[in-house]
């Protein structure tokens, strides 16, 4: 059977100067028809192409009449020196459930067109760590991911029985798509999976079942995070609401049992709560060692506890838990994890430091959650001059709680209240190249920010650059969030 017909040419975006796609003559703008003779699907097989010591390219370029060739002579592994402009060529794979707790179905009208789309797509579970239900997922999918070793990939499991998943997705294809989970799995593909909760849907008895359901059908996954139903004030899904607090801490009590069952049987924890359980349930995070080098840290599993090691100076506690999901694939657009979460004229976190010893006041913006977690951690360093700005997140409203959920709109509000001369940091988890999720940029705020990246030693460092002096360190432990 055929490959799925292309639709896109793979288009240059940048250019490495002095590689070997610059001394070919290769331009930003330049569209690949071809490369040895075949039009590739995704970026994953266009890397396989460019890969090649030699590549004969036809290109189509603005202000011409025709395509032209290209020949590109290069080391063998020597990157071609090329950024294209999306991953996927043919068609993004678009998700066909119709999930209740589908945060999508929560935003509000007139945010970027982007956000909307819904995909369901193996090749962006395996660049970008998206999580797919594998409801779209096909024999010739199996194939190639197998063949060409397209691991890890992400999964959402929401349940092991199929009429409660089934019941969850509202497809009928989700009683039966978790047979591929079990084909991957087999064929030694590394999987992570997710359990999003929902109160009253697939907690308490379902949860334990689907877990029990893990270790029975699918032991080999890798992890399995449980993370809470968020609700919007956007929701039209009267069954769909936020955990109680005693919810939250059965969840906790839940995963701590299954934690120690799998720790018996494989030799590992398996399943992890997310961290806004604990904020939720008010317990203390479990200790970092409980989260076996936080593999899916990127999905709230552990976060706290990381941010912690890495505020303490533990610089390696802040560089295993950045790169994120996605794998390293040459030329693949930097979009989901990978995006650069600043753009043009951002002002990075130490340069307004103000001169001499007139050092201003530092205020730290953050989510309700993200507040509860640095309180101690800021309160260790004893100083007077540094202060939490908690950022209500009243655009989505709900349970939402978590700063990367953060809006330009929020921040305007409570910055207007907020003293001129200060120096305001904020998070760059909340901005995908220089705008917030309302499209809304840091020009727009009325007080001038400076983005400092989320971990826990990058904020130490900004703190420590406008100290009046360095204060000696104090272990910090993040007990009982407050």
């Amino acid at each position: 059977m055929s490959a799925p017909r292309v639709t896109t040419a793979p288009k240059v975006v940048a250019v490495t100067a002095s590689s070997p796609a610059a001394l070919s003559g290769l331009r930003s703008g330049d569209e690949l028809l071809s490369l040895n003779g075949r039009s590739p699907r995704d970026v994953i097989e266009y890397s396989l192409l460019v890969d090649e010591p030699e590549l004969d390219l036809v290109v189509r370029r603005r202000g011409l009449d025709q395509p032209f060739p290209v020949a590109v002579r290069k080391e063998p592994g020597q990157p071609l020196g090329i950024e294209v402009s999306s991953a996927v060529f043919d068609r993004v794979r678009t998700c066909d459930n119709h999930c209740e707790f589908c945060f999508i179905h929560q935003l509000p009208k007139g945010m970027r067109r982007s956000l909307s789309m819904k995909d369901d797509d193996y090749r962006l579970s395996f660049l970008y760590g998206n999580f797919t239900t594998l409801t779209r997922f096909t024999e010739m999918d199996l194939e190639r991911v197998l063949t060409e070793r397209l691991s890890p990939l992400f999964v959402s499991i929401h349940a092991t029985d199929p009429d409660v998943r089934a019941g969850l997705l509202r497809n009928r294809r989700g009683a039966t798509s978790l047979r591929w989970l079990s084909a991957l799995l087999a064929g030694g593909i590394e999987v992570h999976g997710q359990v999003v909760v929902c109160p009253g849907r697939n907690d308490a008895d379902i949860l334990e079942d689907t877990l029990a359901g893990v270790l029975d059908r699918y032991p080999e996954l890798a992890t399995v995070a449980c993370v809470p139903l968020g609700v919007s004030n956007f929701s039209h899904e009267d069954a769909m609401r936020p955990h109680t607090v005693a919810e939250a801490a059965a969840v906790c009590d839940l995963v701590g049992r299954w934690q120690a069952t799998f720790l018996q049987a494989l030799g590992r924890r398996m399943v992890f709560a997310a961290d806004e359980y604990y904020l939720m349930a008010e317990r203390p995070f479990p200790p970092a060692a409980t989260y076996e080098g936080f593999p899916q840290h990127e999905n709230g599993l552990g976060m706290a506890r990381a941010f912690e090691a890495a505020f303490g100076g533990d610089e390696h506690a802040a560089l295993g838990v950045r790169p994120g999901f996605f794998a390293a694939v040459d030329g693949a657009p930097a979009a989901g994890y990978r995006a650069p979460r600043t753009g043009p004229g951002t002002i990075a976190a130490g340069v307004a430091t103000g001169e001499g010893s007139d050092i201003p006041p530092i205020a730290i913006l953050t989510g309700e959650y993200g507040a509860r977690v640095l309180a101690p951690l800021v309160e260790s360093l004893g100083r007077d001059d540094v202060r939490l700005v908690p950022v209500r997140n009243d655009f989505f409203g709900g349970n939402i709680g978590v700063s990367g959920l953060l809006t330009g709109t929020d921040l305007t509000t409570v910055l207007s209240d907020q003293p001129e001369g200060h120096r305001y940091l904020l998070p760059d988890s909340c901005l995908s190249e220089g705008r917030f999720l309302d499209d809304l940029t840091l020009a727009d705020l009325p007080r001038t920010v400076e983005v400092v990246p989320t971990d826990g030693l990058s904020l130490r460092r900004a703190l420590e650059a406008a100290a009046p002096s360095t204060p000696a360190r104090v272990p910090v432990t993040l007990g009982a969030p407050r």
